[in-house]
Formats: structure tokens, C-alpha cells, sequence
């Protein structure tokens, strides 16, 4: 049998172009967009064309209700059961996991997975408030989180924007929660998982980790795993990890079998196999010893980017990030956090407006902003790069919307010696 790829294997742009110029068009707009200006949003990330091939691919077409080996579709034992194993199997190496699910569309559905394993309607979950950093599906009133659930809510200390792991204690011990999460989706700092464990076991509850955010950096060596201390880690694996938009959740051997029980059949149907293959290379890449530089590279960048907006007067929430983003308080400059996006957008500097701990402005104007060099560094650009474009980035913000051209001018020179896909 052939090797080479036949030519109507996988994604034909040139049939998508005549067809529908309208869409075709829409990809190049975006994929201009995504080349010419920088990219700072911390859930974003480029990647890799391996990975893209793989998720637009003929696996698209194949439906593979259950796991390997027990589908409910035919089809599946030749070359699906052995791709989704293989994306099983490294996500454990990788991780040191027992067990790994790969079928998760989202973070949010991998959470929602573990809450249906682990929680009924109505019983407590202690996790981390959203406007202190927490994430949607951590109890936000109107997310299924906390229409379903009794949420107690812990945050952070006023005076040093950290957890305060007494107050966690404390609200445990108070509330006696049946599920503690340890995660976030906007917090600069580490967090304590033997705390958390130790937490845990006192009052009886399940310990999750939501590490959709950090995984790429435990994958790189930079960066604590939670998987030794925690039941159950849900991470996506579009972040810092680099890979399809989509999720995986590791469980120890206790678990495992409530977890695939609560993915399929209990809140999704048929597996995205195309997005599971992505996956598999994704965790391939990962295990490269280029990744740990690359991970090593974005906590260079993050720290040189936050020093360089602190010598220009903002103050960067909880001091000095141990992970690949920061929030920054923009008042110091008479500014809101939404008005800050927008004079950065308007420089082609790529951000969002985020509420900080204790925040005045409501979330839709916010006093923050937040900043995540994982694009960046998958550009290659470096901590000298970085302290750049603090200068960049304090000019936007400060300057008049002629300074936000001559920067504009600026971004674009700047990541034309850092391509992103780069041409030839």
C-alpha cells in the first residue's frame, strides 16, 4: 500500500475557494489577522500544521460512540480504536497518569464530566471565586456550575492577590464540600496541590485540578504537576499545551471508571476522532525535548513583559507571574481594562480586558487587563522581545491614535521576523 497521500486526502482549499469564497475568504482574512499583529491572549496559541492536518482530516467522517474496543459503531477496530488508544496512552506517559479520557470536546465539557462522576444536584463544591480568577464553570451564578450546584466559594488575600490556603481550610471545614477544585482561568501564581490534598482529606472531599491553562508548562518540566495529589485533572489541550481546540481528563485508578461513564454516555455522545488524532500529535510534540525549551521560553516572556509594565508604572496583579500570564491594572493610567483592549487592538496588539481581585468596574469594563505569552513564544520571540513590547504595549495605551499607527507599524515588523506559519 502507498504512503503518499492521495491528492483528495484531507483539506483541499482550492475546492473550498470556488465553492465558497466567502468562507475561503474568512481563513485568509484570519489567518492575515493572526500573522500581522501580536498575539497576547493567554487561552490562544498557534497550532502546529502536523496538528491541523490531522484535525482536518477524512477521521472526520467516522462516528465511534463508546472506547476502544467497546464502540457501538463499526467500522472502528482497524484504524479509530488504535489512534484513540495511542492518544490514551500518551496522554498517561506524558502526564504519569493511571487513566486518561481523550473525548472531551471542551474544558468545560471535560468539568462538566467530572462533576457528573464526583457530585449530585445540589451538594457543595468549594473552588475558586470567578472575579478573584476563577473559571465560568467554577461556580458562576449562571453556568450549570452554580444553577446545580451549592458553590462556596475561596479567593484571595486583598493584601497579597494569593490564595489564602487558610481560608480554604476554614470554608472546607465549614462547609464540609464533597468536591474541592484547585484551578483557575486568570492567576499568576502556583498553586499549593499538597495543601489542597491535604485539605482534601480532612474533611472527605474529592480533589480536582482544572489545569486548562498550566498543562503545557507541566508538560515542559517548568512547572508543578498536580497529577500526583489530585483525583481528577481536566486540562484542554489548545492552551499552553499547543494542540486542537478540545480536552482530556486524568484520573487515578479510583475514578477512572466514573469518569468515562460520566463523558459517554452521561453528558456526550460520539467522540470527535479527528479532533482525538490532533490530540495524539499534539502529545507527540509535547514529548520532544524542543517543548521544554518552548515552555521555558514563555515564562522568560511572561516575566520580561510583566517587568517591563511595571518599570512603566502598572501594577501587575499578585507580583511577578510563575505561570504564562498576568493580570495588569490599568487605572494607574485612567483607564478601564475595556478601553485598554480596545486602544491595543486599535495598535494590532491582541488582549483582553479582565476584571482584577476586588475590582470596582463591573466585568464588562473591567480594570485589568490579561496577557499570555504563548503565542509569542511559539514565534520564537524572547525575553528581549518582550521588554519591547511592554514599550509597545504602554505607548497603545498612552499614546494618541497616531502613536497607535507608528506601533501598528512597529508589531508588524516585529512578527515579520517571527512569523507565524510562515510562507515557503
Amino acid at each position: 500500500m502507498s504512503t503518499a497521500a492521495p491528492s483528495y486526502y484531507g483539506p483541499d482549499f482550492g475546492a473550498l475557494q470556488a465553492f465558497d469564497p466567502e468562507v475561503a475568504n474568512g481563513l485568509l482574512a484570519e489567518l492575515e489577522r493572526q500573522r500581522t499583529g501580536l498575539q497576547l491572549i493567554a487561552s490562544e496559541n498557534f497550532a502546529s500544521p502536523a496538528v491541523l492536518a490531522a484535525q482536518g482530516s477524512v477521521l472526520n467522517n467516522k462516528y465511534a460512540e463508546g472506547y476502544p474496543g467497546k464502540r457501538y459503531y463499526g467500522g472502528c477496530e482497524q484504524v479509530i480504536d488504535p489512534l484513540e488508544q495511542l492518544a490514551i496512552d500518551r496522554a498517561k506517559q506524558l502526564f504519569g497518569a493511571h487513566h486518561a479520557n481523550v473525548q472531551p470536546h471542551s474544558g468545560a465539557s471535560a468539568n462538566i464530566a467530572a462533576y457528573f462522576a464526583t457530585v449530585k444536584p445540589g451538594e457543595k463544591v468549594l473552588a475558586m471565586s470567578l472575579p478573584h480568577g476563577g473559571h465560568l464553570t467554577h461556580g458562576m451564578a449562571i453556568n450549570f456550575s452554580g444553577k446545580w450546584f451549592d458553590i462556596v466559594p475561596y479567593g484571595l488575600r486583598e493584601d497579597t492577590e494569593t490564595i489564602d490556603m487558610d481560608q480554604v481550610r476554614e470554608l472546607a471545614l465549614e462547609h464540609r464540600p464533597k468536591l474541592i477544585i484547585a484551578g483557575w482561568s486568570a492567576y499568576a501564581k502556583t498553586l499549593d496541590f499538597e495543601a489542597f490534598r491535604a485539605i482534601a482529606d480532612e474533611v472527605g472531599a474529592t480533589l480536582m485540578c482544572d489545569a486548562a491553562h498550566f498543562i503545557g508548562l507541566v508538560a515542559g518540566g517548568v512547572h508543578p504537576s498536580p497529577v500526583p495529589y489530585c483525583d481528577i485533572t481536566t486540562f484542554t489541550t489548545h492552551k499552553t499545551l499547543r494542540g486542537p481546540r478540545g480536552a482530556i481528563i486524568l484520573t487515578n485508578e479510583q475514578w477512572a471508571k466514573p469518569i468515562d461513564k460520566a463523558v459517554f454516555p452521561g453528558t456526550q455522545g460520539g467522540p470527535l476522532e479527528h479532533v482525538i488524532a490532533a490530540k495524539a500529535v499534539a502529545l507527540k510534540e509535547a514529548m520532544d525535548p524542543s517543548f521544554k525549551e518552548y515552555a521555558q521560553r514563555i515564562l522568560d516572556d511572561i516575566r520580561a513583559l510583566a517587568s517591563g509594565l511595571t518599570d512603566r508604572g502598572y501594577r501587575i496583579v499578585s507580583g511577578s507571574p510563575d505561570t504564562h500570564l498576568f493580570l495588569a491594572d490599568v487605572t494607574p493610567k485612567g483607564l478601564t481594562g475595556a478601553e485598554a483592549e480596545a486602544r491595543c487592538d486599535e495598535a494590532g496588539i491582541v488582549l483582553n480586558k479582565n476584571a482584577i481581585p476586588y475590582d470596582q468596574n463591573p466585568p464588562a469594563v473591567a480594570s485589568g487587563i490579561r496577557a499570555g505569552t504563548s503565542c509569542v513564544a511559539t514565534q520564537g520571540m524572547g525575553p528581549d522581545e518582550l521588554t519591547h513590547i511592554a514599550g509597545l504595549i504602554d505607548r497603545a495605551l498612552t499614546g494618541t491614535d497616531d502613536d497607535r499607527a507608528a506601533v501598528r507599524g512597529e508589531v508588524r515588523d516585529l512578527v515579520d521576523r517571527f512569523p507565524a506559519y510562515p510562507v515557503g
